[in-house]
């Protein structure tokens, strides 16, 4: 089914504007919270770090760092979360994410911006969609067996004469919900990546520092024996290097996956955020399948897989020097029952 676009207006008037068009949509980018992925609602919050978020979704991401801080006396100060955009740490104090300053300036902008992108909407008139096979006729109808937009004569008279159909109406309002759906189902996915990749974060964090005080513990006690133990400790000690670094590129590799995932549902989200904004039926009905295709293998592949971590703080790299005379030949790390069963757990 072949269709053609016909509106009151020229070409000529469209271009007249287009580099006004370029500069609404970039302003539009600046103005999209990197947590919802929307356009910022008020109250905006601006972080030490100079990025700005809706204080709603500020609030969301203190929560998922602090989950225990509703049940804390109202005098604890010291909570903090990671800024979405750059990582930056914020530390609050008891008011929480009601502590940090509203970035009016931008509250502004955004007032004025609305303001500028409903004068446009009213000013620009109507478009219809007109069948190529009857030129007199609109696109008004949907098949259902073809999945594709028609008009009535195509149904009584044409190719689609055999064809179930519906109302495009009924067909655009269905797909469009349909969309805000999986939006919002994609960005709740992101909510959870996020808070994967600040965890493994911190995972990475906590083995560097145990294996470091691990590596300081051998080593000053392998500096009192003689030369023969001087071998036997850079055995050692090369053991929890080669375990760190083992694990450090597994989880950083994962950091590394989910981030550039992340990354691209952002992208598939503002194509699909313009996509929702269009106000055409028959044009968006016939791009948005495409879309929700996309959205549904991501939601398919939105389980995020974490590392299952027993031994980042290092605990089961231990030596007994006690009896270290007797155990030159023989010197291993001393696993506790703690560790035993954290191994079994692996397994």
């Amino acid at each position: 089914m072949n269709f053609a676009l016909q509106a009151a207006g020229s070409a000529a008037g469209r271009g007249s504007t287009g580099d006004g068009g370029s500069n609404m949509e970039n302003l539009q980018k600046q103005l999209v919270c990197p947590v919802c992925l929307e356009m910022f609602s008020k109250p905006v919050v601006i972080l030490p770090c100079q990025h700005n978020l809706c204080r709603k979704c500020a609030n969301d991401v203190f929560q998922s760092s602090n989950p225990s801080w509703q049940s804390r006396s109202s005098t604890s100060v010291g909570s903090r979360f990671r800024c979405p955009s750059c990582r930056q740490e914020v530390v609050l104090d008891r008011h929480g994410v009601y502590s940090l300053q509203r970035n009016l300036l931008v509250e502004n902008i955004i007032d004025a911006y609305r303001r500028q992108q409903d004068s446009r909407m009213s000013s620009v008139k109507p478009e219809s969609l007109m069948c190529e096979e009857h030129e007199d006729e609109k696109i008004n109808i949907y098949c259902l067996s073809c999945q594709m937009p028609t008009c009535s004569m195509c149904k009584v008279f044409g190719c689609h004469k055999e064809c179930d159909v519906a109302p495009l109406s009924s067909v655009y309002v269905r797909l469009k919900t349909e969309l805000s759906d999986s939006i919002a189902g994609l960005v709740a996915s992101n909510d959870n990546i996020q808070a994967a990749i600040t965890h493994m974060e911190g995972v990475c964090n906590a083995v560097q520092e145990n294996a470091h005080h691990r590596r300081e513990e051998i080593t000053s006690q392998f500096e009192a024996l003689t030369a023969i133990l001087d071998e036997r400790k850079q055995q050692l000690v090369g053991l929890i290097t080669r375990e760190q670094d083992d694990e450090l590129q597994r989880i950083r590799q994962l950091i590394g996956e989910h981030g550039q995932r992340l990354e691209d549902w952002r992208e598939l989200v503002e194509t699909a955020v313009h996509a929702a904004d269009h106000t055409h039926a028959a044009v968006f009905v016939q791009n948005v399948n495409v879309i929700l295709d996309k959205m549904s293998a991501c939601a398919r592949d939105a389980n995020v897989l974490r590392p299952q971590l027993s031994f980042d703080n290092m605990s089961h790299f231990v030596i007994d020097v006690d009896d270290i005379a007797e155990m030159l030949n023989d010197i291993h790390f001393q696993h506790g029952e703690d560790n035993l069963e954290d191994d079994s757990e692996v397994d």
